[in-house]
């Protein structure tokens, strides 16, 4: 179970948003770089990246900062990338520089073919993510819900050629309420490749809860404010996960 540190980026800051509210955040870090180094020494194996300001702009906004993690983390770990992705130069732009995995959020879920494109043209580095609530998927830095259903759509997007699902429920991120194991596991049962659950992971117990069904096809977790707040101890939590995962 990969234990998945965010960087949420905002005018060159890491900041964490409650519920996609780019008006309710709070600022952790002025220093990219240096957060990403906190999280590498310790002993995060992944780095997930979120370009804030992209995902609502529909271009790439936080360049520099991404490209100083980049510099920082070299070729360590993996590390993937969304926000603002809506065309294959940018995909190419960002792989050249470094990042391992790009994401592709909205943009699948609005343009279908872009989506299959980028698959056939940088197979084995793109990851869709859906963003949920109730069930349907939500686009544009989770401000529009659409009627789509997130399985029938990954399923989709799973014959395209995706490495992975991103799976988020938006009621939940930057909630600290946990994860929503039975929805996640749902999408995973549906699909052959890993999903990566993300928002709402709170605590040592989600961590639990999540390494129990590990078998189900789920990958791995994104760690945004718990470990921002103090509320999860990282590497503790990766400890954890390493400990469960050697049990069986």
């Amino acid at each position: 179970m990969l234990l998945i540190p965010a960087i949420d980026l905002k005018d060159g800051k890491c900041v964490r948003l409650k519920q996609g509210d780019m008006n309710d955040s709070t600022t952790f870090g002025e220093d990219p770089a240096a957060m990403a180094r906190r999280w590498l020494d310790a002993g995060a194996r992944r780095l997930h990246l979120v370009d804030l300001n992209g995902a609502f702009a529909g271009k790439p906004v936080n360049e520099a900062a991404i490209k100083a993690i980049i510099k920082e983390v070299g070729d360590e770990i993996p590390v993937q990338l969304g926000g603002g992705i809506r065309d294959l130069d940018t995909i190419e732009r960002y792989l050249d520089d470094g990042i391992s995995y790009v994401i592709i959020g909205t943009a699948a879920v609005k343009n279908p073919g872009f989506l299959r494109d980028a698959c056939t043209a940088f197979g084995g580095h793109i990851i869709v993510g859906l963003d949920a609530k109730d069930g349907k998927v939500a686009t544009d830095g989770w401000s529009k819900l659409s009627g789509h259903e997130v399985i029938d759509l990954a399923q989709k997007f799973q014959d395209y050629g995706v490495e992975g699902v991103i799976y988020t429920d938006i009621g939940r991120d930057g909630m600290l309420s946990g994860i929503n194991i039975e929805a996640t596991v749902k999408l995973a049962q549906a699909l052959t490749i890993p999903v990566i659950a993300s928002g709402g992971l709170s605590n040592l117990a989600d961590i639990d809860r999540l390494c129990a069904v590990e078998s189900e096809g789920v990958q791995g977790v994104i760690c945004g404010r718990a470990i921002y707040s103090g509320d999860l101890d990282f590497a503790a939590g990766q400890t954890r996960a390493d400990e469960l995962n050697g049990a069986r």
